[in-house]
């Protein structure tokens, strides 16, 4: 018998620059998460920590970069067609046990739109989309579903045609503002779907660097080697908090709804200690007891791309079944011959530090290295985590670490 398989392909964006004009004329008014928004986000962020450290212990001296928020929201489209055991194993995985599927689905158009309308210095775009083999035929309750609480576009397409390929990726390519150009190489001749979520970020720092004072510097690798980079330095008041493992620093983005939090591991503790202990709750915690201080920044101006295939990741965080081409159970999608299952889940980030802002796409896990010469003086000039988040939710954008700037 010849199996049906289905690929799900996740995109993230993160972009920042300068943006003098504003983005959104209808900004919203910041208002209080209702319980459910606030289970999503606190499960979102929870499935955050939980990739990024199955990722990290894969990449341990690499520089990661993802973006949680855009794989469960692929993986959140993808929830509405599974049932059984492979529903149960999905949701778990994405920490979103003791939510009704209801709530799950009814609570992503408000966190589209609180963080799409939040800050009219920030652009923040979230797209969804679905692309299927238009002799196949897909249940129309499933396309309904995402269509309505994801507003994902639907593209019934002639996947024998060869110019279905550029269409797909020019969609991402428009999606991401050119950050990223392709994420469908091929379609195999038993693949029946793509499901993609594309995310981009655009913003400013809200205390920009000055460029005359970007120098010459180095940034210690775990291995103690030195490698050069271009040091950008600023003095002015942070939010930053401390406990025994690390400690965090706040920049903010825009009008300050979003912010890039640093994590610098203390001097006796490596980024691998501050990963092993990272959690929802030590990360809440950190950002409540968060008080504004005057302190002197060094940070390394850096760009990187990066590209994973989550397959494995998710498999050892539990979602296996949904991969078995024999045994994932996704017949809300298709009840007929053949089996539906996730052959691969893509994710693929680009991230931009500058004086003027950050430029990013998918999730980031960097690790950050401080030496710090005085109380009032933080040097990010070896291995430390970065995590963009909206700071109203909560809600974790992006995380990574890194390793090498160069």
């Amino acid at each position: 018998m010849k199996t049906l398989k289905t690929i799900f392909s996740v995109f993230l964006i993160f972009i920042s620059g300068c943006e003098t004009s504003s983005q959104f004329s209808d900004e919203l008014p910041v208002r209080e998460l209702s319980r459910t928004e606030k289970q999503i986000v606190s499960s979102s962020d929870n499935f955050a920590f939980k990739l990024f450290k199955e990722i990290a212990d894969e990449e341990s001296d690499k520089n990661v970069f993802i973006s949680p928020l855009s794989i469960s929201m692929a993986l959140g489209m993808t929830l509405n067609g599974a049932e059984g055991s492979t529903y149960e194993a999905m949701r778990n995985t994405l920490s979103l046990s003791g939510i009704t599927q209801q709530e799950i689905n009814e609570s992503y158009p408000s966190l589209i739109q609180l963080l799409t309308k939040m800050d009219s210095k920030v652009i923040m775009q979230i797209a969804n989309s679905t692309w299927y083999r238009n002799t196949f035929p897909v249940k129309e309750s499933f396309i309904e579903i995402n269509k309505k609480y994801f507003n994902a576009t639907i593209n019934p397409m002639n996947f024998g045609d060869p110019a279905t390929v550029n269409i797909i990726n020019n969609w991402v390519k428009e999606a991401t503002n050119g950050k990223i150009d392709k994420i469908v190489e091929r379609i195999d001749p038993a693949t029946i779907m793509f499901l993609i979520n594309a995310i981009y970020f655009k913003g400013t720092w809200q205390y920009q660097f000055d460029k005359n004072k970007t120098k010459d510097d180095f940034f210690t690798k775990q291995s103690g080697e030195k490698i050069p980079c271009k040091m950008m330095n600023i003095e002015t008041d942070f939010y930053v908090s401390s406990n025994d493992t690390f400690t965090m620093l706040d920049l903010p983005y825009g009008k300050g709804n979003f912010s890039m939090s640093i994590l610098l591991p203390a001097r006796d503790k490596t980024l691998k200690d501050v990963i092993t202990v990272l959690n929802d709750a030590l990360w809440n915690n950190s950002i409540k007891t968060m008080s504004m201080v005057k302190k002197e920044l060094f940070m390394p101006k850096f760009k990187l791309e990066y590209k994973i295939k989550l397959n494995e990741t998710l498999k050892a965080l539990g979602m296996e079944i949904a991969f078995d081409p024999y045994n994932a159970n996704f017949k809300k999608i298709y009840d007929g011959f053949g089996n539906v299952y996730i052959s691969d889940v893509d994710h693929k980030t680009f991230v931009e530090v500058n004086e003027e802002g950050t430029e990013a796409a998918a999730v980031t896990s960097v690790t950050v290295g401080v030496t710090s010469v005085s109380d009032n003086v933080i040097r990010l000039d070896r291995p430390f985590i970065f995590v963009i988040r909206e700071k109203n939710s909560n809600c974790i954008l992006f995380i990574g670490k890194l390793e090498d700037p160069s």
